[in-house]
């Protein structure tokens, strides 16, 4: 069956080719992307410690505009020195969420060594199952970089629980479309 289904395969354009992965698992287009208009999924991610559940939908209830910023990984040096860093030092002044595909433990140490104990406005949540980041579509194989998969470097401006602006960095990683100052004018 496998031989039969590579053979199917290699006959289809190169454009068009799926791999036996995909057939198998039943996954032959990719993710759909998170859209402007789209309520924040109810997901639940940590946030310090493995027992602390937390869902940005559930939090942005009754939140007239928010921040939620998905990066590749923490403590990498462009999401620590390029990207987010930049955010704190500019004083955002609406809930911020950074959402990173690691464990609790690690995504507290992150916030600990970026932001000032007293400071409210910056949460950083771990997505240890890719569970959020694969229900707004930002999952990538970034397994020679980090060693697995991880999230696409993303922004979400949401306003009354729904995505109103939406940005992506076309490489993933890069610190471009999503850096502070291409995102705070976005704010007013």
């Amino acid at each position: 069956m496998l031989s039969l289904l590579r053979f199917q395969t290699a006959a289809l354009p190169t454009a068009r080719r799926l791999s036996t992965t995909s057939i198998r698992g039943f996954h032959a287009s990719p993710l759909a992307y998170i859209k402007v208009g789209d309520l924040v999924p109810n997901v639940q991610l940590r946030e310090d410690t493995p027992g602390q559940k937390v869902s940005i939908a559930e939090e942005l209830k009754g939140i007239k505009k928010a921040l939620i910023l998905g990066v590749p990984g923490a403590f990498s040096p462009a999401c620590s020195a390029a990207h987010i860093a930049k955010y704190i030092k500019a004083k955002v002044d609406v809930p911020t969420y950074v959402v990173a595909i690691n464990d609790p433990f690690v995504t507290k140490a992150w916030k600990d060594s970026l932001t000032s104990s007293d400071d409210k406005t910056f949460r950083f949540l771990a997505d240890s199952t890719s569970e959020f980041t694969d229900a707004v579509g930002m999952k990538f194989d970034a397994t020679a970089i980090f060693g697995g998969p991880r999230s696409k470097r993303y922004a979400l401006i949401v306003e009354d629980g729904k995505v109103s602006k939406m940005f992506a960095e076309p490489d993933n990683t890069g610190v471009s479309v999503t850096s502070a100052d291409n995102i705070l004018p976005e704010l007013k």
